[in-house]
């Protein structure tokens, strides 16, 4: 028998098995295969929310945007533009879409403009739902909206009724972080103040925000700490900005005034950092309550209702569009639902039926052999005369 001359080294000590490794494991597999998430940004034009996203990430996800006039936004309605970028840094991929609506909140009327907000967050769980129950289950793409910064307007003078109807229509579909924009146009006081009353009507309306996790006992006091500061910022006041400036001979991220600089990762000047840590510690968090929370429960009223295209797919789209749409599976579970609903009335009116005290024996097959019942007796001849014969 060959056998190797080199010997096997075992590469820990004695008495340790080596199950310690196994994160160490889970972490290569991880950044190997990379990471997805998704942001989406939603408020008025003009308020920095594509500024704050390059600023960010440190990227421009919109190089060959342009931005329409004002005769152009008379007649623009709420549209969903969704960029994908990778990013990579030290060696860790990023997948990051981010999903834009401009148009929200530009028309006089503010009704049903965030409607096609609601179908493409509602239109992307269907999409993983279907890919889920699919064969091919391994290269499943999650386009979920796993974050929604919502950018509140800095002289509103706190939430307006648009504000308030787009977060209770979707604070049960997505983890939603308000933002005020353009916090370098008040004073701390009043970022203060604004904080302070948009807070009180967010919970006067009973709008669910994303829950920044609890820590643990075990924790560390650095993080502990830092979670309290994150928690009592909410919402965060920021200030985006793609310019370099020079500043006593550092350069930093700002925006230069004739009074002076507003540096963007200051934490004195605004709350970017704390947004950015935010969303940068607890991204992984913010995926698992969109698995865990609301895409279960979209799944769970889909499973309910029977099949996960009645209820969305027919008030927008025709019935001849939809049928081509399914698929042959979708066909199947359709009648066999259908089928099922069927046999359970039929059971239902032949147990009502038992217990209506024996009315059925009086009109069934026995009365049509002769047998005695509610008919007249002139009834009885014919069947005895045939039977004779």
């Amino acid at each position: 028998m060959f056998t190797d001359a080199r010997q096997f080294m075992n590469p820990e000590q004695s008495g340790y098995v080596g199950f310690a490794n196994l994160p160490n494991q889970v972490h290569r597999k991880s950044v190997k295969k990379g990471f997805e998430f998704t942001l989406m940004v939603v408020g008025e034009s003009g308020l920095g929310k594509s500024t704050l996203v390059n600023s960010l990430f440190l990227t421009d996800l919109y190089p060959e945007r342009q931005i329409p006039g004002a005769a152009d936004k008379i007649n623009q309605t709420v549209k969903i533009d969704a960029s994908t970028v990778e990013i990579e840094e030290r060696g860790v991929k990023l997948r990051l879409t981010v999903v834009d609506t401009p148009g929200f909140g530009d028309a006089l009327s503010g009704i049903d403009c965030f409607k096609q907000v609601i179908t493409y967050i509602d239109e992307q769980f269907e999409r993983y739902l279907r890919d889920e129950s699919g064969l091919n289950r391994r290269n499943i793409i999650d386009n979920r909206v796993h974050c929604c910064f919502y950018f509140i307007n800095p002289v509103g003078h706190g939430l307006k009724p648009l504000d308030v109807a787009f977060m209770k229509a979707v604070h049960h579909k997505v983890n939603i972080v308000p933002v005020i924009a353009k916090a370098d146009t008040l004073t701390k006081q009043e970022v203060y103040n604004l904080k302070t009353k948009i807070m009180n009507e967010i919970e006067g309306h009973g709008i669910q925000l994303y829950p920044l996790p609890e820590c643990d006992s075990d924790e560390d006091e650095d993080y502990k700490e830092q979670c309290k500061q994150l928690k009592a910022a909410v919402p965060f006041a920021v200030v985006g900005s793609n310019q370099i400036i020079e500043v006593k001979g550092r350069k930093v991220r700002g925006r230069m005034y004739p009074w002076g600089v507003v540096e963007v990762e200051n934490p004195d000047h605004c709350d970017f950092i704390k947004l950015r840590t935010m969303l940068i510690t607890h991204m992984q968090d913010l995926q698992e309550v969109t698995q865990e929370i609301h895409y279960e429960n979209y799944r769970s009223d889909k499973l309910a209702t029977g099949t996960g295209q009645k209820r969305t797919s027919k008030s927008r789209r025709p019935e001849s569009e939809r049928e081509e749409k399914l698929t042959e599976k979708e066909h199947q579970l359709e009648e066999k639902d259908a089928e099922l609903r069927r046999m359970k009335e039929m059971i239902a009116k032949m147990q009502a039926e038992m217990q209506s005290g024996g009315k059925p024996q009086q009109n069934g097959p026995p009365q049509q052999n002769g047998q005695p019942g509610n008919r007249p007796p002139q009834s009885h001849g014919p069947p005895v005369k045939s039977h004779h014969v």
